[in-house]
């Protein structure tokens, strides 16, 4: 597995890790995007795919803002919330 790069906002790069830690691929980008973050479920009914890949900025307008941004989808994962709530039934 190849490294990737460090994200130059301090920010945006802590968001980074912890979407890692949660099993999220970070890769390069394409077109605009520094680099793009892929669910590690890719589930069809998890929402449509919408939130299964997405974009991170190299120079976002508002670093805390699109950190914050990244965090929710991290966190939104229905996939993820599906596992939290079995937990919880247990």
């Amino acid at each position: 597995m190849t490294k990737r790069k460090l994200h130059p906002k301090p920010e945006v790069e802590k968001t980074l890790k912890y979407a890692e830690e949660h099993g999220w691929r970070i890769e390069v980008g394409g077109s605009h995007a520094w680099e793009k973050m892929y669910c590690p479920h890719n589930n069809k009914e998890c929402r449509c795919g919408e939130f299964c890949v997405s974009s991170i900025w190299s120079t976002p307008k508002n670093p805390g803002n699109h950190a914050k941004q990244i965090k929710r989808v991290v966190d939104n994962c229905i996939m993820n919330n599906d596992k939290k709530s079995a937990i919880e039934k247990v």
